[in-house]
């Protein structure tokens, strides 16, 4: 950007005459150059001036005479120098000037301290608790705790000695720590005509409040509501709505990471909501009651209650691919509770509301994926940089096409899961660090690629000139071995293979 500023120089001082001042008769006997200016433009010595002028009040100037009061004896004179008035007026606006700098570097000083004690009580003020429920007396009396105190702890628990509570009490506990997500994007189709047309699309989600660091809140949900999203807007539990970025993804386990700015979210939200307790789903056991929170289909958090009713189950999605270990629940699980809530009757989270089985001769089975195996993805993707999408100037571009590898070609052909590279640009980046045709890429930058769609949308957020360590599944002896290389993007703008987006 260039600096518009200019600089300039100042000149003074009076070149072209000379500056003279005429004095009183009682100091013009010790004036040897002085003079006065009379008409002619001719110049007198004050001495000359003064032994031809009267002494009756008679003046001259030029060739007019004119006659000035002589003053009474009696009356004080003033002996005050000229100009001594003027220089009093300046003098005391100078202090004044100084007095007022001084006060207003003291107020700014007082100020700038102020506000950074101020912030430093918001960063106090703003640490999210966790959600807790009343605390409850067994059958001896004596207080359990295991949920803590909180702001409903007088409430009275007929829980026996089971140490569980209520659907309500469980639901009013943790719904502040659940969120809904909607997923905003532009869908291009090709229509009959063999052309190419776009039309915006929205999806709703649900989301989970797990923590925060000193500038965001970290919302954990399902990989599956975030992907493609052009915009990503999150609604908390006051109905306050604000836009979202995403921090991480992991496609093969469906679970990702968003964060909210605190800076955007006003004072009523940032009190409204809580982060989620943590639970143990490696504990649970068939016949546990289990409670889910959710955006079903969009309409806003419900509640619904059911059983575990299977673990360690493993699905297989409408792609063909087979999910990791789930909890099955009977709990109703619909679209849009994806990225939702599973929680134990001690108001804890064990599982992240993933699927359902959706068919007609099927009633009543829905999957969460188990926080522990959540818990560490999670946590790694929470402490990954926040990124935003590049705008087209700085856009980069990794130099390949690649094709979706489907269940049916893995199973037949033993392919890894990944972007499919089909053709590679010559000299382009990725050629130039090592990637051939014909190989998987199954990891960008540390997330797992679950496909050509999943790469071009993770590209996105990444700029011309970073160096991205990217891991590439290769045959060698008909088995597929992973190796890592290091690819510096290249600009998008600039690049000379068709644009993979246009197949997106």
């Amino acid at each position: 950007m260039e600096d518009s500023s200019s600089s300039g120089q100042t000149t003074g001082g009076y070149q072209n005459g000379n500056w003279g001042c005429a004095g009183n008769s009682q100091n013009n006997q010790n004036t040897q150059n002085g003079g006065a200016y009379q008409s002619g433009n001719s110049w007198t010595s004050r001495e000359q001036s003064t032994q031809n002028g009267p002494v009756t009040g008679q003046r001259k100037y030029g060739n007019y005479t004119y006659y000035q009061p002589q003053q009474d004896q009696n009356q004080p004179q003033d002996h005050r120098k000229p100009g001594g008035t003027g220089k009093k007026v300046i003098v005391t606006l100078g202090l004044a000037v100084l007095f007022g700098v001084v006060a207003g570097g003291i107020i700014i000083g007082s100020s700038m301290i102020a506000n950074k004690e101020i912030k430093n009580e918001q960063k106090t003020e703003y640490q999210l608790p966790t959600t807790e429920l009343p605390q409850q007396e067994n059958a001896a009396g004596d207080s359990n705790s295991a949920a803590g105190s909180g702001s409903d702890a007088t409430e009275e628990v007929s829980a026996g000695t089971t140490g569980e509570y209520t659907v309500a009490q469980v639901a009013k506990s943790c719904m502040p720590s659940v969120v809904s997500i909607t997923n905003a994007s532009v869908k291009t189709v090709q229509d009959f005509f063999g052309g190419v047309q776009q039309y915006p699309s929205e999806s709703s989600g649900s989301g989970i409040i797990v923590g925060q660091n000193d500038s965001e809140i970290l919302v954990a949900t399902n990989n599956h509501v975030v992907a493609d999203a052009d915009t990503i807007t999150v609604a908390f539990d006051d109905d306050a709505v604000y836009e979202a970025q995403v921090k991480g993804t992991d496609s093969d386990n469906d679970l990702a990471v968003v964060a909210v700015k605190i800076s955007d979210m006003n004072e009523d939200t940032l009190k409204s909501i809580k982060v989620v307790s943590i639970g143990n789903s490696d504990e649970l056991e068939i016949g546990e009651q289990v409670v889910a929170i959710g955006n079903a289909l969009g309409y806003g958090q419900s509640v619904t209650s059911g059983w575990i009713s299977a673990v360690d189950r493993e699905v297989t999605d409408e792609d063909g691919k087979t999910t990791g270990k789930l909890i099955q629940t009977d709990a109703a699980i619909n679209p849009g509770n994806s990225g939702g809530a599973l929680l134990n009757m001690q108001g804890e989270l064990i599982g992240i509301n993933s699927a359902k089985a959706a068919a007609t001769e099927v009633e009543g089975m829905g999957y969460a994926i188990p926080v522990s195996v959540a818990q560490p993805i999670l946590d790694e993707l929470m402490n990954r940089e926040t990124r935003y999408k590049a705008d087209e100037d700085h856009a980069g571009y990794i130099g390949v096409t690649c094709l979706n590898v489907d269940s049916t070609s893995a199973q037949t052909y033993g392919i890894p899961l990944g972007a499919f590279v089909d053709s590679v640009e010559e000299g382009g980046p990725a050629q130039t660090a090592g990637i051939q045709k014909g190989d998987v890429i199954v990891k960008f930058d540390g997330m797992t690629v679950s496909g050509s769609s999943d790469l071009v949308g993770k590209l996105e957020y990444y700029q011309a000139g970073e160096t991205v360590e990217v891991v590439i599944s290769r045959a060698q002896n008909g088995e597929y071995q992973e190796q890592t290389v290091s690819v510096t993007l290249g600009k998008k703008s600039e690049m000379k293979q068709a644009d993979p987006q246009q197949g997106k």
